[in-house]
């Protein structure tokens, strides 16, 4: 019998390099033998895809915050049963550029929408699927910013206040120090190999 894989989640704000240490862990599990997928939050699906573009794409119409909630949950159920689970099952490692822990964070922290409404969906959606571990890349809104503001065009969310952010990144502070056994806090404001090497000790302590 196959054994299940991990699922394995990136998290934080913006401009703290996910996407970048996503892909080296990855790189660096496969080089280990191990089957490795990576994902992404909303997306991971053609409709899901979909969805992330209505999202984030700037529009003149005010989103309300339900509306982005509940877009969100809709991207995640269908990533989540069209190719996580069965990814996980076959026992591949899925290493997932944000998931739930960032819909607390923005629509809960920064949007300041009830934390037990967007538990209840996480229970609807999700059952009793949660991150086997989660590292929380973070460093200062001002470095991510900055970071962000490179790299182009800001989207929706991007072209969001300082105090947004601030509200994020004091949640995913408080959800890692909650459960320092799955969370694990990693200073993004180092140098990126930096970051990468203390990444992959907290991915080398979960190898089989």
């Amino acid at each position: 019998m196959t054994s299940r894989g991990q699922f394995i989640t990136f998290e934080g704000g913006e401009g703290v390099g996910k996407s970048t240490q996503i892909t080296r862990a990855a790189d660096r599990l496969k080089a280990r033998g191990l089957d490795v997928m990576v994902t992404r939050e909303p997306g991971g699906t053609p409709m899901a895809e979909a969805i992330r573009e209505l999202l984030l794409a700037p529009r003149d119409e005010a989103v309300h915050e339900m509306t982005e909630l509940l877009l969100v949950f809709a991207a995640r159920a269908q990533h989540l049963h069209g190719r996580i689970l069965p990814a996980l099952a076959q026992g591949t490692w899925v290493l997932c550029d944000r998931f739930t822990d960032a819909t607390f964070a923005y629509q809960g922290a920064g949007r300041g929408l009830s934390q037990q409404r967007i538990a209840a969906l996480e229970q609807l959606v999700q059952e009793d699927v949660r991150p086997d571990h989660v590292i929380v890349l973070d460093a200062p809104v001002a470095t991510g910013m900055a970071r962000a503001a490179r790299r182009g065009e800001l989207d929706r969310f991007e072209q969001e206040t300082v105090a947004f952010f601030e509200r994020i990144r004091q949640c995913y502070l408080e959800r890692a120090r909650a459960l320092p056994a799955r969370y694990h806090l990693v200073d993004a404001g180092q140098a990126l190999d930096d970051v990468s090497e203390d990444v992959y000790r907290i991915l080398s302590q979960l190898l089989p």
